[in-house]
């Protein structure tokens, strides 16, 4: 075992979060992936054991209305997540009896599973020795290993080769979670906790001072944006049974910017218009 290996699984020993997905199903570690995509966990720990009470087979979720699921997503935001997920409930019931697969292959070929995802589920899952590199690792280890501040926002081969050489033979799963975890709360985007980590003396991007990386930070806004405007829509529709355009257009300020998030929002299956010309969920 490696002296990093060794100071990272120390760490997380005495420092990994409760989270209740760490002891769960195959079926609910999935639901947890698709709903820490883009979303802190403090957002979805009060969601995830609300879906996990009412839907705890992927059996459960597949006979779900497509209204139902779409309302209990709430405002985790991204909702065409909830629609993958529901699919992903129905093909597993379907071809798989049930049982989430096992294998990294199978798992990307369902809805709204990538690289990343079927790699975490396979790991957390099923304990396999799979390559898990979200950001939080990923920006762990140029840090530490590359001294730089930030990956690149693309995952290169090259990349992919020199992580898959740190996983270990044993318990690969735990060092999944591991690194994760320390890039999470320690390594973190803005503020990194130097002085609380373990790789402090051997990291090579504060052996350097700390350089800024000359990759721009990806930043995305909300106010006034279609994103908004289309999160306004789908939630008036979960608190009202349908709505004519005349009174979905008293709460988005902008026609043009609206009737355009009305369409996407067809077209991605999340509401639906009927012969009355009313919206509503599907």
């Amino acid at each position: 075992m490696s002296s990093l290996e060794i100071a990272i699984l120390d760490w997380f020993a005495a420092n990994k979060r409760d989270l209740p997905w760490r002891n769960a199903t195959p079926w609910g570690i999935l639901v947890s992936e698709f709903m820490l995509q883009q979303t802190p966990v403090v957002r979805v720990l009060p969601k995830w054991n609300e879906w996990m009470s009412r839907w705890p087979t992927p059996q459960d979720l597949a006979s779900a209305s497509t209204a139902e699921v779409i309302t209990a997503w709430g405002r985790l935001g991204y909702p065409r997540r909830a629609l993958r997920l529901h699919e992903c409930a129905k093909i597993i019931s379907h071809d798989f009896n049930g049982k989430v697969p096992d294998a990294e292959e199978e798992l990307r070929a369902l809805p709204g599973i990538g690289e990343y995802t079927a790699a975490a589920i396979a790991a957390f899952a099923y304990d396999a020795r799979s390559l898990v590199l979200d950001i939080n690792i990923r920006r762990l280890f140029a840090r530490v290993l590359d001294g730089i501040e930030s990956p690149k926002v693309s995952l290169s081969n090259q990349e992919r080769v020199a992580r898959t050489k740190l996983i270990p033979k044993v318990n690969a799963h735990v060092w999944a979670a591991a690194t994760m975890e320390l890039g999470a709360l320690v390594c973190t985007a803005r503020t990194p906790k130097c002085e609380e980590c373990p790789l402090a003396s051997t990291c090579r991007w504060r052996a350097t001072g700390y350089l800024a990386s000359d990759i721009p930070r990806r930043t995305q806004g909300w106010h006034g944006t279609d994103r908004q405007c289309r999160g306004v829509i789908v939630q008036a529709l979960r608190e009202n049974a349908s709505l004519n355009k005349f009174e979905l257009e008293k709460l988005w300020h902008d026609d043009s910017q609206l009737e355009r998030a009305l369409s996407t929002l067809i077209t991605d299956g999340l509401i639906s218009l009927n012969e009355s010309s009313l919206y509503a969920l599907p």
